[in-house]
């Protein structure tokens, strides 16, 4: 699909502010990173405390840099069991677009389901461009441009199948005071295709969903929940907000091994905001924890990326 493209021609794909218009530009960046990985053949590591998690290490001419972990179940290492699964991907997007939720009883796309290729297809793009920027000299060269690409990617997918979907900033007048506002930026405003969206900035339309889109909860979570809680109380009535999060892991920063996995996820936080504030009207993991698959309760408030895309935006 492309010749080889060192690790510096991918960097400046990534800096590219002009790329990204369409989820073909990522199939690229993509295909072009794991093509970089079967030819340079950067170390490979496991993690000691999660064996599911690599890393790999750049070469010396890269500093010995490494990349963050990456989940081994999620995370496609070849570029034909990529440009494959990609297909697929597409055909599904244009099958919701067509079909909607009734898509998702086709047995072809359960089969999917089943093997997560849609959770798997957003995760190798994403962390390919996470992988990228963590080859940088200096990580925060990077740090913001990778969130606003999952951000990109996310709304792309969702105008792909059919929806209206932009980023928004709203100023939210305050009750009793009308010379002063608040100011919000939205990552996401979607609503399906032919209802009303609001072209005044200042409002989001009843039949507008709010999507907060992060690659990880660290650092966040309190913030998405009290949003909700405030654009509730400002506006006068119920405002639908989610959360999409890539994933909640991050390398260990121990002396021992930097090669090992903590989780980010603030399970008492999380609960605590739900019960004692306001629930989300939907959390959605690419990669989720462990614990929000065993935990009953975590269970009831988190679904993954793929569910989310085929089943409940519909519902919306």
């Amino acid at each position: 699909m492309t010749s080889h493209l060192t690790l510096l021609d991918l960097q400046a794909s990534v800096q590219d502010s002009t790329a990204f218009g369409k989820i073909e530009d990522y199939q690229i960046l993509s295909y072009a990173f794991l093509n970089f990985l079967e030819s340079a053949q950067p170390t490979r590591i496991v993690s000691p405390n999660d064996p599911r998690y690599i890393f790999y290490q750049y070469s010396k001419s890269y500093g010995h840099k490494i990349t963050r972990p990456l989940n081994s179940n999620l995370f496609i290492e070849s570029t034909d069991e990529f440009q494959a699964m990609f297909e697929r991907f597409m055909f599904v997007l244009a099958d919701l677009k067509k079909y909607g939720q009734n898509a998702a009883a086709n047995t072809s796309l359960q089969q999917l389901l089943s093997a997560n290729e849609i959770n798997r297809i957003v995760y190798t793009v994403q962390q390919s461009i996470g992988s990228i920027g963590d080859s940088f000299d200096n990580p925060n060269q990077s740090r913001k441009r990778i969130g606003q690409l999952f951000e990109n990617l996310v709304k792309l997918i969702i105008q792909e199948i059919g929806f209206n979907c932009e980023s928004r900033t709203i100023a939210v007048s305050i009750p009793g005071s009308p010379d002063y506002t608040m100011s919000y930026e939205l990552d996401l405003v979607f609503a399906k295709t032919g209802a009303i969206l609001a072209s005044e900035t200042e409002f989001v339309h009843p039949n507008e969903v709010i999507g907060s889109v992060k690659t990880t909860s660290k650092d966040r979570i309190d913030k998405i929940f009290l949003d909700k809680f405030l654009l509730t109380k400002l506006l006068g009535r119920e405002v639908e907000v989610i959360a999409i999060f890539l994933h909640d892991v991050q390398r260990a920063r121990r002396a021992r091994s930097i090669f090992g996995i903590n989780s980010t996820f603030k399970t008492n936080h999380f609960l605590g905001y739900t019960v004692a504030l306001n629930r989300l009207n939907g959390v959605y993991y690419v990669d989720p924890r462990p614990e929000m698959v065993t935990d009953p309760r975590l269970r009831s408030e988190i679904d993954d990326f793929q569910h989310f895309l085929t089943h409940d935006i519909w519902k919306f």
